[in-house]
């Protein structure tokens, strides 16, 4: 194959063309329909100076080992992530990944991964990608019905397709010794039959063609290879590469190396019988990939070999023992995954003999010593570390990861729509299903969250928003959300530090409570009770119902006051969706006012300036002031409080929003972060209090239940029109149908939520 076709070569892995021929051959169509079954041919092997070729043009994706390609394998499936609040300089990249791509899609068995475990999982392959990889055994632990089964097969089964594409190419070596003796003593061969056509020996551990390079020769070579490029420095000083320098071949391969150099006297000829071949990793081969089960009885052969393969081999080097083709059934996982499913049975035995494998990357195969380097995996129960903790030594090998039960909300719910269907939906009001996920998910929440606690110094003050144990705000953290309700005071003091301490405390919470199985199980009984045909919509009352008197058995693992606390959340957020669809503001005079407040910031009252931005001439007073920052903040916040806000304002706008944003950016002040948070302040205090007028007025009430019944054209002209518009905005808002708008609003004004909410 010439240089020039390899790349269209390795293109065709993907998506081979079948070529018809034009006579109508039957038999030659189905050969080539057989030859593009899956879009994959047959790749062919390249010899070392393609392989070079190859490696120069594209050395990240090249000179990759096993960590490497799995990092690759995951990251390019979950893409970059997106950080909610990049523009929040307290921001701990607490990233949203899409996890769909690698769990969900082609799999039999889904798995859905939260935000806790998508970052956790982000932050494993960080490290093994870009650490010196010492041979490691990760663990991934949680309770039964985490479903960390599956996440484990739902891994190597896309590990198994990425290895398939252009993209997850993995190269191994291969040797091809051609028939001519190239030197070789005329009664090096016993029989000339054996040679009569070149021999190819596969490297069984999988080992790259780059380790045929002598160590000490590789500096030179990649000197070489890639000099005035880049890559040569990251390859020199990045850890990731480590084993660039420091691997050596697998006993077979430095055999075959030095027997032949010793023969041929000359390393450009043995070089030119080293290929490099593309592999697909296959789990039920074991080739590249071998998972064993509890049950899976110890493998009765402790070494494989290839009779008929080393008899040529003896025949080339008229010595038995000066090649040995042996090797065991770990080479065959080396540069690959070795997993075990579950910590028990035979898998018990199987952990203890990788002790010195995991401790020093070497096996012996008989008198032969054997290089390891895989990546070792397994899954794991809590209860079943008592297993091997007494192996001081082995435990430092050991690294656990954990995947508990979901505590991400909009994970929990994505569980639900993928086993019943998209359609349940419709059968809920907004938030009622998700609140459904909130109280399964509270029965995973340790009891008390000294991170919280420590943030929060008075839980009370939320006491209408949230539970006494704050596990409402602590899953609206999870989810990667700062809940609006929050006060200006708490969500400064919410610093990176306060938010790494909370988002740490996941890591010992999740192993408890109603695991994955039982929640299907009762979102199927709440389903199948309350959501037939021609029912109303499931309601937040119904939710309340079914788990305080229906499932009441469940509330001694929710905790005490958790109901009542999300129910009083809901109303809150009902609440202000009724408000934000019955206000309607100046949005013109509301910009004017922000714009003006944040020149005003800048001088110290009493002043009189020209604003920048409007052109109005302000009377900068204290006056002033508090008018706006009552609006912003909310009246009860005090005076010394609204001067230190202000003090933070113009310092932000002073040292990030004028210099980076406007001047560097080119933004205008209506599109700064700045200005958008303080825009969203202003309109949500401005709401607080527009649905006074209308309480007072009892047709108003009246006229929501009579909404799109005859009756409805009997009130008053302006009450048509607010009702009409309160409906309309709810369902185009937030998500309500129009008979869900019509109950929600008989919901908000029935239980006066507006006085149950409103301000001391």
């Amino acid at each position: 194959m010439g240089k020039g076709q390899i790349y269209d070569e390795l293109a065709k892995a993907e998506q081979a063309e079948a070529v018809i021929p034009r006579n109508g051959d039957n038999l030659a169509k189905a050969k080539r329909f057989l030859e593009t079954i899956n879009g994959n041919r047959i790749r062919q092997t390249l010899d070392f100076e393609e392989f070079m070729e190859l490696l120069a043009a594209e050395p990240d994706r090249i000179l990759r080992n096993v960590f490497q390609l799995f990092h690759d394998m995951i990251m390019s499936s979950l893409g970059q992530g997106v950080d909610e609040y990049s523009r929040d300089p307290q921001s701990i990249n607490y990233m949203h990944y899409d996890c769909s791509r690698l769990f969900v899609e082609g799999s039999d068995y889904p798995f859905f991964a939260d935000r806790l475990l998508a970052n956790r999982l982000v932050n494993l392959v960080e490290t093994l990608k870009r650490s010196a990889q010492q041979n490691m055994i990760y663990i991934f632990k949680g309770p039964p019905g985490s479903g960390k089964s599956t996440f484990l097969n739902n891994l190597l089964l896309k590990f198994e397709e990425y290895t398939a594409t252009r993209e997850g190419l993995a190269l191994r070596t291969i040797w091809t010794i051609p028939p001519q003796r190239l030197g070789f003593d005329e009664g090096a061969a016993s029989c000339d039959t054996l040679l009569d056509k070149p021999l190819e020996v596969p490297c069984p551990s999988f080992d790259h063609p780059v380790l045929m390079i002598p160590k000490q020769y590789r500096p030179e070579f990649f000197e070489a290879l890639f000099q005035g490029r880049d890559f040569l420095e990251r390859l020199r000083q990045d850890k990731e590469y480590d084993w660039v320098w420091r691997a050596e071949p697998c006993t077979i391969c430095s055999s075959l190396y030095q027997a032949l150099l010793e023969r041929a006297k000359d390393s450009a000829t043995v070089f030119g019988m080293i290929g490099a071949q593309p592999y697909r990793f296959n789990r039920r081969l074991g080739e590249g990939i071998s998972v064993s089960m509890p049950g899976d009885k110890p493998l009765k052969e402790s070494s494989y070999d290839n009779e008929e393969l080393q008899k040529r081999l003896n025949a080339v080097f008229g010595d038995s023992n000066r090649v040995r083709y042996i090797f065991s059934h770990y080479a065959k996982t080396n540069n690959g995954i070795y997993a075990l499913m579950d910590i028990k049975g035979h898998n018990k035995t199987r952990l203890m003999d990788l002790h010195n494998i995991v401790s020093e990357g070497l096996h012996k195969v008989g008198d032969i010593e054997e290089r390891v380097h895989s990546l070792f995996l397994a899954i794991m129960n809590p209860e079943d570390l008592q297993s091997f903790r007494e192996f001081q030594s082995f435990e430092d090998r050991i690294e656990y990861i954990k995947v508990p039960y979901v505590m991400d909300l909009n994970t929990e719910v994505e569980i639900y729509r993928n086993t019943f269907g998209t359609q349940i939906d419709h059968s809920f009001l907004p938030r009622v299903l998700h609140n459904f996920a909130r109280v399964i998910i509270s029965s995973r929440l340790n009891a008390n969250s000294p991170a919280l606690l420590q943030w929060i110094e008075d839980p009370r003050t939320y006491r209408r928003y949230c539970d006494q144990n704050l596990h409402l705000l602590k899953m609206e953290i999870y989810c990667g959300h700062i809940p609006q309700w929050l006060s200006e005071e708490d969500r400064k003091r919410f610093t990176a530090e306060v938010r790494r301490t909370i988002i740490a405390e996941g890591e010992i919470e999740g192993e408890k409570g109603i695991s994955g199985r039982e929640s299907i199980k009762i979102f199927n009984e709440f389903y199948s009770r309350y959501a037939k045909n021609g029912h109303r919509l499931i309601t937040m009352t119904v939710l309340y119902d079914f788990f305080s008197s229906v499932r009441s058995e469940l509330m001694e693992l929710i905790p005490a006051g958790f109901l009542d606390a999300l129910v009083n959340m809901y109303d809150y957020t009902v609440l202000q969706e009724v408000k934000e669809s019955l206000y309607s503001y100046n949005e013109d005079r509301v910009s004017r006012d922000l714009q003006n407040y944040i020149f005003a910031v800048n001088f110290e009252p009493p002043s009189e300036e020209t604003c920048i931005y409007t052109g109005e001439r302000l009377e900068i007073t204290n006056d002033y002031f508090q008018a706006i920052e009552q609006r912003l903040f909310g009246s009860r916040v005090s005076s010394r409080v609204q001067r230190n806000l202000r003090e933070e304002i113009q310092k932000r706008y002073t040292t990030e929003t004028l210099p980076a944003e406007m001047i560097q950016e080119g933004k205008p002040l209506q599109d700064t972060s700045l200005y958008q948070e303080l825009y969203d302040r202003y309109v949500y205090n401005l709401k607080e209090n527009v649905l006074d007028p209308f309480l007072k007025n009892e047709n108003f009430r009246r006229a929501i239940k009579d909404f799109d019944e005859d009756q409805f054209k009997t009130y008053d002209k302006r009450i048509q029109e607010d009702v009409a518009s309160l409906i309309t905005n709810l369902q185009d808002r937030c998500g309500y149908t129009k008979e869900g708008a019509r109950e929600i609003c008989i919901y908000v004004v029935d239980r006066d939520l507006a006085r149950k909410f409103e301000e001391a």
